[in-house]
């Protein structure tokens, strides 16, 4: 079966492509099989909808391969073969058009995940050899592919301060949105090698982009019409701000914070919406000193004062004979009721200095029903007190 690479397999970097064909696959959480185009592609199959199509539609990592067992159930079909390919993603139900074809697939998938071929695969003896040959190339692929990746590790370790993990796109994007930071801008390319992004200004913004490869005895090369060696990426930047005189310095952008406090708030006329900044800053109240009286806010004014006028309503509304009753030593009205309120006292008729109530004929009598009527009337005025 032919393996001829799309443009876009080759601009994303997707591995050589082992084996292909149209199969159907349904997922788990899939009711209904898809028929799709599939790619084995170094230890990943890419599916897509036809095979003109460019881009993938979806991906089964076998990195996390588990099993691949046979199902041996009937299919409308009768020549088409089915088999179960389990991952850590979950179990998919591949259909494929033959029992040979359900061989190869099982013998490239495990080619490539266990980097083995299992010794219960009906193969002829050519297509044994052909797989072991993928197991070789796979295996390389996946050491020069982790040598890669510990490179890339210890290069960004030890990037200049002017390196941004961004495309080419948002590099421009932040060379023009932050022109004080800098215009020259360290990133990675898409092909796995560095590259740098420049802006100037000409009416308008005017970019460059450089491309920066590493050399295998070491080091890295400014890939121009005449290339420019350099020892390390830090040279590179330097050398680039030597050529140009200091036009081009290293876009170092720091963490930039906001300084006031925005909201999007709508306008109640026309509808708009827009970023209003909160000017000033809240005042802080400070709880009062020691030496400072606390104040007394207006509503707690008003209830002391309508207490105090009740309670000069509650004195005048007494009954007069209970006028009499005074503050008490601590200055608060006492009630009538309290056991500490003093009883009313009468005191006696003045007698005069030559009236002889002994020699008065009936005199003490009469003054005994003076003295008892007015003791009388103190305990009816008492009782209504109470």
């Amino acid at each position: 079966m032919a393996n001829p690479q799309s443009k876009q397999q080759q601009s994303q970097q997707i591995p050589h492509c082992y084996y292909e064909g149209y199969l159907e696959k349904r997922s788990a959480k899939e009711k209904v099989s898809q028929r799709l185009w599939a790619s084995l592609c170094g230890n990943t199959l890419f599916f897509y909808n036809t095979i003109k199509d460019a881009e993938y539609v979806d991906r089964i990592d076998l990195d996390g391969f588990v099993s691949l067992l046979d199902d041996n159930s009937r299919d409308r079909n009768l020549e088409a073969a089915r088999f179960q390919l389990r991952t850590k993603e979950g179990e998919f139900k591949i259909t494929v058009p033959t029992l040979e074809n359900r061989e190869l697939w099982k013998g490239f998938i495990h080619a490539v995940a266990e980097l083995s071929l299992p010794s219960t695969l009906n193969l002829l003896p050519g297509q044994v050899h052909m797989l072991q040959e993928v197991v070789e190339k796979e295996r390389e692929r996946q050491l020069s592919a982790a040598v890669q990746e510990n490179l890339y590790l210890s290069l960004v370790a030890d990037m200049p301060p002017c390196f941004h993990e961004v495309s080419r796109r948002e590099a421009m994007s932040l060379l023009e949105k932050y022109p004080d930071c800098g215009n020259m801008l360290l990133r990675p390319s898409k092909d796995g090698s560095m590259a740098v992004t420049t802006r100037q200004d000409l009416n308008g913004s005017v970019f460059h982009h450089y491309r920066v490869i590493r050399r295998p005895e070491g080091g890295f090369v400014i890939n121009l019409e005449t290339p420019i060696p350099c020892a390390s990426l830090y040279e590179v930047i330097k050398c680039l701000e030597e050529k140009t005189s200091g036009v081009l310095q290293p876009f170092i952008l720091d963490n930039i914070y906001n300084d006031n406090i925005t909201l999007v708030q709508q306008n109640d006329e026309n509808g708009e919406k827009k970023l209003q900044p909160i000017t000033g800053s809240p005042s802080l109240k400070t709880p009062p000193s020691g030496n400072q009286k606390p104040t007394v806010s207006p509503d707690a004014k008003s209830f002391s004062r309508r207490c105090n006028d009740g309670s000069n309503e509650m004195q005048e509304s007494r009954h007069p004979a209970c006028a009499s009753v005074g503050p008490s030593k601590t200055g608060r009205f006492q009630s009538a009721r309290t056991p500490h309120l003093r009883r009313l006292e009468v005191p006696p008729p003045p007698l005069s200095n030559n009236h002889n109530v002994e020699n008065s004929p009936g005199a003490s009598d009469r003054v005994s029903e003076s003295l008892q009527s007015r003791v009388d009337q103190t305990q009816t005025v008492n009782m209504k007190c109470q």
